[in-house]
């Protein structure tokens, strides 16, 4: 699978890392969560067939995060954009 990254252009998959959901709410406070809650904040997930938005972080290139739109039934990059609040981190 190849990443066209909006910085460094078209890379492998193995030079980034995946992120995750980019449309899970992430805890506003994670230390105030018991067990369960973070048991279905981190496992309990719908799995979509179709596109879907990731969070990818471009490790051995610009050291970017991407918002990455990808088909999940082919594997196929619908849309690579670099994150607006380019901080770091997502």
């Amino acid at each position: 699978m190849s990443i066209t990254c909006p910085v460094c252009g078209p890379r492998d998959e193995d030079e980034f890392v995946f992120g995750g959901d980019a449309s899970a709410a992430r805890p506003a406070d994670p230390h105030t969560l018991d067990d369960q809650a973070w048991t279905d904040f981190l496992y309990r997930r719908d799995n979509p067939a179709g596109a879907h938005e990731e969070l990818w972080f471009h490790r051995f290139g610009c050291r970017r995060w991407l918002r990455v739109r990808r088909d999940t039934r082919t594997h196929a990059i619908l849309a690579a954009p670099r994150l607006a609040e380019d901080s770091g981190t997502p």
